[in-house]
């Protein structure tokens, strides 16, 4: 794993339903993730906040809401990450909401490509964002970043890792996944994304879905790892602006994340959908910042 970080602050709320994500990066200060990854042994350079368009908070336009927004600030993200990839350091992306995956993902996938790189995604988020402007509900952009990645939606992100379709199923997996549009049932599926359910996780326990998610992992691989936040159960991390329950409880959180530290593979991390305005005295962004700890490889005792 990569000993050179650099955080990247992209304060935008636009492709959520509820204003309050554009404050996560500073939340994530306050918690002291900076001092969380120095303590690990990890040399960091904060880059600051990126600065784009403000959120109109307007109604969606055919389907999207905050079209030309979204698309500046992926835009913005992606030519940071893309930055730091290039210079040899681990981008964190500290968001923002998580439409700003269609733009970190597309970075990452370009770097992969250039370097010769085998690709795999994380995805831990409670919603496979898999909706597209003909099947979404709300027109929320926070809702599409990975159907962008797999070549549908607006030109513009569709294109941004300058390859179509950004992404192949074997690609990614998703793990955690509890809430799922009608429409976006029937075309994750045709997709062929391997996704790991809560009943699945229920079914045979984190550990076993982790083995799985990360199956086929070796020293060629760069591993992305895309937290949202609403990946964790709400009981404990209530910060977030599209709450769902019955999300993995602490410590099977924590097993997931010391299961992808275990590979040593971990080369980019985004961070998205802290919203501190539905926090508690900063609860999420600590116990966020305690999850991360272990993804940089924190255990109880010495494991060989």
């Amino acid at each position: 794993m990569k000993r050179k970080v650099s955080l990247i602050g992209v304060p935008t709320d636009v492709g959520a339903g509820h204003r309050g994500a554009s404050m996560g990066p500073e939340a994530l200060r306050v918690a002291g993730i900076t001092q969380m990854l120095e303590s690990m042994g990890v040399e960091v350079y904060d880059r600051g906040n990126l600065h784009g368009p403000a959120n109109p908070f307007t109604k969606p336009v055919e389907g999207y809401r905050h079209l030309n927004e979204v698309i500046e600030w992926n835009q913005l993200a992606h030519d940071a990450i893309y930055t730091e990839l290039k210079q040899g350091h681990m981008p964190i992306m500290l968001g923002g909401d998580h439409c700003l995956g269609a733009g970190s993902i597309s970075a990452v996938a370009r770097y992969c490509r250039e370097q010769n790189k085998e690709l795999r995604i994380i995805w831990l988020d409670a919603h496979t964002d898999f909706n597209t402007a003909e099947i979404t509900p709300s027109g929320n952009m926070h809702g599409m970043p990975v159907a962008c990645l797999f070549g549908h939606g607006p030109k513009a992100l569709v294109e941004m890792s300058g390859h179509v379709p950004t992404l192949k199923a074997e690609m990614i997996r998703q793990v955690g996944i509890r809430s799922v549009d009608e429409g976006e049932k029937h075309f994750i599926h045709q997709a062929g994304i391997q996704v790991y359910d809560m009943r699945y996780i229920d079914e045979v326990g984190m550990r076993h879905t982790m083995e799985k998610a990360l199956e086929g992992l070796h020293k060629d691989v760069h591993l992305h790892i895309s937290f949202d936040v609403d990946f964790l159960d709400p009981e404990i991390a209530p910060g977030v602006g599209t709450t769902v329950r019955g999300g993995p409880n602490y410590r099977e959180a924590q097993l997931c994340m010391e299961m992808i530290a275990d590979t040593g593979l971990m080369a980019s991390l985004d961070i998205v959908e802290l919203n501190p305005a539905l926090d508690v005295r900063n609860l999420t962004a600590t116990i966020a910042v305690e999850m991360v700890q272990s993804l940089f490889g924190k255990n109880t005792l010495v494991r060989v």
